[in-house]
């Protein structure tokens, strides 16, 4: 059976941080770090080098693939900042209606910049996210 890509590193998130040039993204990086902190209780840890992941959990498909993944978390890419909705969107409609501009995925929720998003709404929908996956997959 074929291994994960992306893997928790010994990478330090902070010295991540430190790293961005762009001192705006720096800072909604820094925002993301301290609310997904915050609302998971997990410190950050590295998942390859750029995907910021709070806390974990194991899971087994029927197919028998077997794996650990971080149970909310986040990445800043070159467009976007990607925050991880391990959950995925199903019943967040009018949440995501309030939340400002943005995109979807499976699991991927694209931010351009944090300063046109309503961050009490985005933090509803990452808390909503954990207790889902809390009921999935307990601790």
């Amino acid at each position: 059976m074929a291994e994960n890509k992306t893997q928790p590193t010994s990478l330090d998130p902070n010295s991540v941080i430190a790293e961005i040039k762009d001192g705006n993204r720096r800072r909604e990086v820094e925002t993301l770090n301290v609310l997904l902190r915050r609302i998971s209780g997990s410190p950050p840890v590295m998942w390859g080098p750029a995907m910021f992941g709070y806390g974990t959990y194991q899971y087994s498909y029927a197919s028998g693939r077997q794996g650990e993944s971080f149970r909310c978390g986040f990445a800043s890419r070159s467009r976007d900042l990607v925050v991880y909705v391990m959950s995925g969107f199903g019943g967040l409609e009018q949440e995501l209606d309030r939340l400002g501009p943005h995109r979807t995925g499976k699991s991927c929720l694209y931010l351009k910049k944090l300063d046109v998003i309503d961050m009490a709404v985005l933090e509803r929908i990452l808390a909503r996210s954990l207790a889902v996956m809390a009921e999935r997959y307990p601790v």
